[in-house]
């Protein structure tokens, strides 16, 4: 495919194309992956990796991207991190974990430094199944969402580590 320039006033009736990201699936089994909006935006990647994934995200810039991670094999050793790119970017949003105890659900919010979702395994989330979705809602800032299990004395999986 090619691109063309213009100069100068464009009409379009019918609106215009723009730039198709991907949508397949990537399964991440590396023990690092950087995303990018091209290759990652609106597309699942699995994390599947028992010692687990560092996951870096690009710059919140406000895209709208959404980027969505699914444990595909529980962390067993070290953790799987998402992190952001620069200090300047921010997390705002909750994890939801369904506690080992007698049906019990709680639930963390992030503070106003967090940049870093970690996911141990046990207290923290990490396990097949969970599922954190983080959106590029504004210059830096990603709203993030987690739903996980957890087992033995659970703890937020958010933090300030960038």
């Amino acid at each position: 495919m090619s691109s063309t320039t213009f100069s100068g006033p464009v009409t379009s009736l019918n609106g215009f194309i723009g730039a198709v990201l991907s949508t397949t699936p990537v399964d991440a089994t590396a023990a690092t992956l950087t995303v990018t909006q091209t290759a990652n935006a609106g597309c699942v990647i699995t994390l599947n990796r028992a010692a687990g994934v560092a996951v870096t995200l690009p710059a919140a810039t406000g895209t709208g991207s959404v980027y969505a991670f699914l444990i595909a094999t529980t962390v067993t050793s070290n953790s799987t991190t998402i992190k952001v790119a620069n200090t300047s970017d921010t997390m705002t949003g909750s994890a939801f974990v369904i506690s080992d105890n007698a049906a019990a659900v709680l639930g963390y919010r992030t503070a106003a430094t967090d940049d870093t979702v970690t996911l141990n395994g046990t207290t923290t989330g990490g396990r097949k199944g969970d599922l954190i979705t983080i959106t590029d809602v504004a210059t830096n800032l990603f709203a993030v969402s987690v739903l996980s299990a957890a087992t033995g004395t659970e703890a937020t999986p958010f933090s300030a580590t960038v």
